[in-house]
């Protein structure tokens, strides 16, 4: 048996992510952490046409050049340099850009296997090890910290546990951490994209009777396509040829990029707000997609779950106390509280409001759009928001 100070279960991007910020500080207190990650990391980065991707917002951009690892991460980040607003079928549309926001980029578009490989490549593995491919099946209270029981029946007891393993976390049930599960009565569609012209570092919101779509830039003149539908609808899609898929999808999106001319894989994920009714115990963080889960239209749920990152790191290095005390994991979760909550309101509100087909509701969006485009505080907060700087006070 052996004993670290804390265990990461999930070496994802968000569990990789606090590991980085936690580096230095662990070098000087002695600190030692360990990943625990299902798949083997650092296994060298492949380009692949239908990598997954995810949106960084400014706000998230900044901290990746605060933990010195931005360089790294541009060489295959795409700027966001416009986001377009539209409403099918009405006159309305607001947009967003760079410049009018006075910085380099409203966010950033980067491959999650790009991402991966910058953050493994960073890890001091003097500080940081890791445990890979392995899973922990069992999490049991000590006096102390944790001891958590892995699929090879070894045993690791640590000072704090943080349990990073995503939205369907088996451990956060088996824990009794109970979680508040909102369905939106939709599947998101997701799908790499070629457009014949250049999108320019545009960023397409487009909100359709069927369901919101996103088409955001990535690197190599692909975009990347998240559609959300109903169920059955998704399903019907994904079962189609190609060009039976573009051609419903020029068909919704418009000829804003051209003819569409190539589409990738196609996944489906069902659609839930999902929020954890605890977040910290004595010794216990619940934090990522584990802790909350939002609608992926309004691209703000990896980076509130970076914002909680940083937020935990920073409480636990400027404190005095023991490493998993619950007053430290508490002053850490009334700093993120509000950020969370303004967040997840905003990602709902905005979801629900673009998912709402009644005349009523598409009117009132439409004056909506359009009063954004006209009116430059209101635009202004929503692309505060956008970027992940609108719930803080810089």
């Amino acid at each position: 048996m052996s004993r670290v100070d804390i265990a990461i279960v999930g070496g994802g991007l968000v569990g990789a992510s606090l590991a980085l910020a936690l580096q230095a500080e662990a070098r000087v207190r002695g600190w030692t952490i360990c990943l625990i990650e299902p798949f083997t990391p650092g296994s060298g980065y492949q380009p692949s046409y239908d990598a997954r991707s995810t949106a960084l917002s400014y706000g998230t951009q900044q901290i990746y050049l605060r933990l010195g690892l931005w360089q790294q991460i541009s060489k295959r980040a795409e700027p966001i340099k416009h986001i377009h607003v539209s409403d099918q079928g009405r006159f309305a549309a607001a947009r967003l850009s760079a410049q009018e926001e006075g910085v380099p980029a409203l966010g950033y578009v980067v491959e999650n296997a790009w991402l991966g490989e910058c953050l493994w490549q960073a890890m001091d593995q003097q500080v940081v090890t890791w445990r890979s491919p392995a899973q922990v099946t069992r999490m049991q209270t000590l006096a102390d910290g944790y001891q958590l029981t892995l699929d090879d029946g070894s045993t690791l007891e640590c000072d704090l546990a943080v349990l990073a393993d995503g939205g369907r976390s088996g451990l956060r049930e088996q824990l009794g951490v109970t979680v508040k599960t909102t369905p939106y009565g939709q599947t998101a569609l997701i799908a790499n994209i070629s457009p014949r012209e250049s999108h320019c570092g545009q960023a397409f919101e487009r909100f359709t009777e069927e369901g919101p779509m996103a088409m955001l830039p990535l690197a190599d003149k692909r975009c990347a396509l998240v559609w959300t539908r109903s169920a059955a609808d998704a399903e019907r899609l994904l079962d189609a040829s190609d060009a039976a898929f573009l051609s419903e999808l020029q068909l919704a999106f418009g000829y804003r990029l051209g003819a569409l001319e190539k589409v990738g894989e196609r996944h489906l994920y069902p659609l839930s707000l999902v929020e954890a009714q605890e977040q910290v115990r004595a010794n216990l963080v619940v934090l990522g997609n584990a802790a909350h889960s939002l609608h992926p239209i309004a691209g703000q749920g990896y980076n509130l779950s970076l914002r909680d990152t940083m937020a935990l790191a920073d409480t636990l290095i400027a404190s005095t106390e023991p490493l998993g005390a619950l007053a430290t994991l508490q002053a850490y979760l009334r700093k993120q509280r509000l950020d969370q909550q303004l967040t997840v309101g905003f990602s709902d509100q905005v979801t629900r409001l673009f998912s709402n087909s009644q005349p009523l509701q598409a009117t009132g969006r439409n004056l909506g759009l359009l009063g954004l485009d006209l009116l430059p505080p209101a635009k202004r907060w929503f692309a505060r928001q956008a970027m992940g700087i609108g719930t803080r006070g810089d």
